[in-house]
């Protein structure tokens, strides 16, 4: 029987080895599948997100002629002949403070509020001034009733020391009776005009009482806008500040509107097309579509070593509340026959194109655009000119006829394919 077996198990298969062969060709095949499967899958996302065209919306660059325009008094003005950048500045201003230290009883500003010349901004705490004050006025009164006294003395004494001086030309009397006249009389006018000095000196404290009553209130040196509120009611206010860390210099600050200015640096190199009485043109950064006429007002007769600059004040011709201290600003030298030196022509018009405001990513004097070749796009730095409600001017680096990305800027890379899709919402458009 167990011959048997033994014979029965020496003719059965072994197919374990199989099992195992079998199993491990399984795994590979699954791993293969899988980064077949995973590369496709990247493959098509990849073409998704950056192989496939972006439908874009396209705009043609436009000649202009930039130039050529006349000014408010119908004067030929030219082009801009120099740009500069610089900030808008308030000639007139002052951050008012109490002539004495003390301590703020009421502040009746507000930053924006409009202020009157010598209108009250300010108390500061008067007990120790007016206590001195009604001091002095008593000390007043005493000096003229001790005055008052000493005239009627001298009064008195007059009329005896003139009957005695006859007396003493007729003999009447002996010389010593006339001197103890004489010097009582003496001494009464002495008396008296002492005592007219002490009322002097008394209205003089008198007045010093009054003014140092009048230095605890403090009053709008000018017409103006309050930009800053630095005190308030409470605190200690010093114009040398010498209180402490928290004592205040000062109770606010006052802008006269009418005396906004813009001051630019213009480079040395080109200060020679710059002279006063000269036009040009002011675009604040917050309104870069707004043109404001300007003229400057004078060129600074200073150079500034360290940055090779000249310092020009350049005026506003119409006031509008809209501008405000220390904005940016950007100014146009615009020039003219009477601007323009004999020999010297003045600046022609320059030839630029205007593309929509949406096309271009603007920085400062540059801006960047895309610009369409064929089926993919190319990124272009520009020269930047004015801004308005029609378009951006574009200087160079845009030749006219050029198509244009238009909106959505910011999802386009240098060479990305793109297709024309006129349906394609414009980056602006409906806000």
């Amino acid at each position: 029987m167990d011959d048997k077996n033994v014979l029965l198990d020496q003719l059965r298969i072994d197919r374990t080895a199989d099992t195992d062969n079998d199993s491990g060709s399984r795994r590979w095949v699954i791993l293969a599948f899988s980064i077949v499967l995973v590369l496709a899958l990247g493959g098509a996302l990849w073409w998704w997100f950056f192989g496939r065209p972006v439908g874009i919306p396209v705009a043609e660059a436009i000649a202009r002629d930039v130039g050529g325009t006349t000014n408010a008094s119908g004067a030929a003005v030219g082009a801009s002949m120099l740009d500069a950048s610089g900030y808008v500045v308030a000639r007139r201003q002052a951050t008012v403070a109490s002539k004495r230290m003390g301590r703020v009883m009421e502040v009746a500003i507000e930053e924006g509020q409009r202020v009157k010349k010598d209108q009250i901004i300010a108390r500061l705490d008067d007990s120790n001034t007016l206590a001195a004050l009604t001091q002095a006025r008593a000390q007043v009164t005493q000096a003229e009733a001790n005055l008052k006294a000493a005239k009627t003395a001298l009064d008195d004494q007059t009329p005896i020391f003139l009957r005695q001086q006859r007396q003493l030309e007729q003999q009447v009397i002996s010389e010593q009776a006339f001197d103890q006249a004489k010097a009582q009389f003496n001494a009464a006018q002495e008396d008296f005009n002492v005592r007219t000095r002490m009322l002097e000196v008394a209205r003089a404290t008198l007045k010093i009482a009054e003014r140092e009553q009048e230095d605890t209130i403090v009053r709008a040196p000018f017409d103006g806008v309050v930009t800053v509120k630095a005190a308030q009611a409470g605190e200690i206010v010093s114009p040398q500040a010498a209180g402490g860390g928290f004592t205040r210099t000062g109770i606010g600050t006052i802008v006269d509107m009418d005396s906004l200015e813009v001051e630019v640096d213009v480079s040395e190199n080109f200060i020679n097309r710059v002279r006063a009485g000269q036009p040009a043109t002011i675009k604040l950064n917050a309104y870069p579509d707004w043109e404001i006429p300007a003229e400057v007002i004078a060129v600074i007769p200073t150079a500034d070593r360290s940055k090779a600059t000249v310092k020009v004040r350049v005026g506003f011709k119409e006031k509008d509340d809209r501008v405000l201290p220390e904005m940016g600003a950007r100014v146009s030298f615009l020039s003219t026959p009477e601007t323009t030196k004999p020999g010297e022509a003045s600046a022609p018009a320059q030839r630029a194109v205007m593309i929509p405001n949406e096309a271009v990513q603007p920085s400062g004097d540059t801006g960047t655009v895309f610009i369409i070749n064929g089926d993919t796009v190319e990124r272009r730095v520009v020269k930047l000119g004015s801004r308005t409600s029609e378009g951006q001017l574009v200087l160079s680096g845009v030749s006219s006829g050029a198509r244009v990305v238009v909106g959505n800027l910011g999802a386009l890379t240098d060479g990305a394919k793109v297709y024309v899709d006129p349906n394609a919402a414009r980056q602006g458009e409906g806000s």
